[in-house]
């Protein structure tokens, strides 16, 4: 590959209203350059910025990382498979109450299980302030505050793999899963078979991957700030959970549940969520989500060798349970109507 720098990603994704937020390039930048600048009134910024120094344009360093984690550069948007392939589909749950779980806490079962047996050390994830909603991206390294901070957060104010630079540069993990929506599974994963020198300390640390099925993602100020409290007059610490079932669902701590059509939040999703089509997450070791599942079980697939060692090994434990109450057409469609945004 021709080596490029942050120039050409700037040009080519930032500029072009594709970049997703991942914060892969935050992340790998040798030179600490990239940044999200603070999210104002309109909402989050849409791309990074830059300092202004670039090894490669700066000093004639050779370098490319941002460039070569970027998932969305180059021609790496191809056509892909509604669900993709898999070595098993299986409904579970979590074998132990999981507070504030999304759907069956399969995916809190999986790493809590794997952090306390050691095959893991660390989970890059999304948190969020029970108070206010607003998110951050965090590494976890403790079974117990995982369990706490289980369920998924529909927004982007904080990039997800922002985080991995502080997991594998500064606290020096070297076992690492990452959790998130299709957009940071497909980052994880170019930087996971990635043979480039300045990314290898990332893709040695990155053991599993779990995708999580994804429809939309919001903008944390515009959703929560504006169409939930502003427009609604729903406080977030009166939510208990968000989902999107068709339409954005949120659930009060008194049981309420108040459905927002998505036609009405189109001014919440970024610009670089409505290049995505896919739904599943193809790019996982593990994928997850409620939709083909009884009601209060979770969809898992399961799409490599590594996956099914995770999935196994917390079944053994009596971490997690399985069954094979699953029916797919439903995660289908929403797969098929993702994809067709790329028609």
């Amino acid at each position: 590959m021709t080596e490029r720098s942050y120039v050409d990603l700037k040009r080519e994704v930032w500029d072009a209203g594709l970049c997703a937020r991942c914060g892969a390039c935050v992340a790998v930048c040798p030179a600490d350059a990239l940044f999200f600048p603070p999210a104002g009134e309109g909402g989050s910024p849409l791309s990074p910025a830059s300092s202004g120094y670039c090894k490669r344009e700066t000093d004639g360093v050779p370098c490319g990382a941002c460039y070569r984690a970027c998932p969305r550069a180059g021609d790496r948007i191809p056509g892909r498979s509604l669900l993709g392939e898999s070595r098993a589909v299986v409904a579970a749950r979590a074998a132990f109450p999981v507070p504030r779980k999304q759907s069956g806490g399969a995916v809190t079962a999986i790493l809590q299980s794997a952090l306390e047996e050691g095959t893991i050390d660390a989970v890059v994830t999304v948190t969020a302030d029970p108070w206010t909603l607003k998110p951050r991206s965090a590494v976890i390294t403790d079974a117990g505050v995982l369990a706490a901070h289980a369920g998924s957060r529909y927004n982007w104010q904080v990039p997800l793999l922002a985080a991995l630079k502080d997991a594998v540069v500064e606290r020096k993990y070297r076992n690492i899963a990452v959790v998130g929506v299709p957009c940071a599974v497909q980052a994880a994963r170019t930087i996971r078979e990635s043979d480039l020198d300045l990314l290898r300390p990332f893709a040695r640390s990155i053991r599993l991957i779990i995708g999580l099925f994804c429809t939309e993602s919001f903008d944390y100020a515009r959703l929560v700030e504006g169409a939930l409290r502003r427009d609604r007059r729903i406080e977030p610490w009166t939510v208990r959970r968000l989902d999107v079932k068709g339409a954005l669902e949120a659930t009060l701590e008194d049981g309420t549940i108040v459905s927002i059509p998505l036609a009405e939040l189109a001014s919440c999703i970024p610009a670089g969520c409505t290049t995505c089509t896919d739904f599943a997450a193809l790019d996982a070791d593990i994928s997850a989500g409620a939709v083909g599942s009884p009601e209060g079980l979770t969809t898992l697939i399961v799409r490599t060798p590594a996956g099914m060692g995770f999935v196994n090994r917390a079944i053994a434990a009596g971490a997690l349970e399985t069954s094979d109450e699953v029916a797919l057409a439903p995660a289908e469609r929403l797969a098929a109507r993702k994809a067709a945004r790329g028609t």
